[in-house]
């Protein structure tokens, strides 16, 4: 059983880990180039691709791809509600004093629930990317000055192949 001492290290290491993270996205952004100018994607108010807005209104279509990117960027609560329960599951296996049995229904289930809802936010969020592209190349067919946005945010000239990150775990009880 982890001590008190222990339960809130964890947690305040958690909390810390969390906010590092917010402060680092608030201060990076994405940038499209439109006319040999560097314009901020994300402006600092809460709406997702705000600073494409006065150049993307000038086309219907694309208007109404970023309407529907905007949408889908803003805070989905069933992922909100997934998370909160998983990780209150997590924290009541530590701090539970009954059979390890039980402890460890609930470390897996709230684990299980933390790592599908973090699946689930991803999916969505790629998915959703793909509204704010679209309304880029909607305007770009028809529209000038031509808006040029790298999503990956890599160096198109760059070498680099496209690769991704998978964990794998094997589990026996």
């Amino acid at each position: 059983m982890l001590t008190f001492k222990a339960v809130k290290t964890l947690i305040l290491c958690t909390i810390f880990i969390l906010t590092n993270n917010l402060f680092a996205a608030e201060t990076c952004s994405r940038v499209a180039v439109i006319n040999y100018q560097d314009v901020l994607v994300d402006t600092d108010s809460s709406q997702k691709g705000e600073g494409l807005r006065y150049h993307l209104e000038k086309d219907a279509i694309a208007k109404s791809y970023l309407d529907t990117y905007q949408e889908g960027s803003r805070i989905q609560w069933p992922n909100a509600i997934l998370g909160t329960v998983g990780t209150g599951m997590v924290i009541t296996s530590f701090l539970t004093a009954s059979t390890n049995n039980n402890r460890k229904t609930f470390l897996i289930g709230g684990l299980t629930m933390i790592a599908i809802n973090f699946l689930m936010a991803r999916t969505l969020e790629r998915t959703n990317e793909q509204n704010l592209l679209t309304a880029i190349d909607e305007y770009n067919k028809r529209n000038l000055p031509k808006i040029f946005f790298n999503a990956s945010g890599e160096d198109e000239n760059s070498d680099k192949s496209d690769y991704g990150v998978s964990v794998n775990k094997e589990w026996s009880f």
